[in-house]
C-alpha cells in the first residue's frame, strides 16, 4: 500500500489563506485608501497600481505565484479576464462593464508616478 503525501509537502503547495472578512473591507476602500494600503504593506504591488477612473488595476506580464494572487484577492481585487487584469472597484460597483476600454473614456495613470519626489 503506497503512503500518501506527507502533511509537510501538502502543506508546502497549498494556496495560501486569504482573510475574507479582511477582502470585504478592503473592496470598500475608496481609492487614495486602497493605494495608502499598497504603498505601506506592498510597494511592489503599489509601483504597478494603474488608476482607471477610480478604480485601479494591477497588470502582469506573466502568470504570478499564487502568494501574490492571494493577496491581491485579500487586498479586495478580482481578476478581469476579458482584460487580463486585478481590478479594484474602490467602493460599491454601480455601473455595468463596459464594452469599451475606460482608460478611454476615464483617462488613467500609474500612482507611482504621481507620488512626490
Amino acid at each position: 500500500m503506497k503512503k500518501s503525501v506527507s502533511s509537510a509537502s501538502a502543506t508546502s503547495t497549498a494556496r495560501p489563506r486569504i482573510d475574507f472578512a479582511q477582502r470585504d473591507a478592503n473592496r470598500n476602500l475608496a481609492t487614495r485608501d486602497l493605494l495608502a494600503l499598497l504603498r505601506s504593506e506592498a510597494p511592489k504591488l503599489y509601483d504597478l497600481a494603474q488608476v482607471v477612473g477610480k478604480w485601479v488595476w494591477i497588470q502582469f506580464a506573466d502568470k504570478q505565484p499564487p502568494t501574490i494572487t492571494s493577496q491581491l484577492a485579500e487586498f479586495g481585487f478580482h481578476w478581469n479576464n476579458k482584460r487580463q487584469v486585478w481590478q479594484h472597484p474602490c467602493g460599491p460597483v454601480t455601473v455595468d462593464a463596459s464594452p469599451d476600454d475606460p482608460r478611454q473614456k476615464y483617462g488613467s495613470f500609474f500612482a507611482a508616478d504621481q507620488q512626490a519626489a
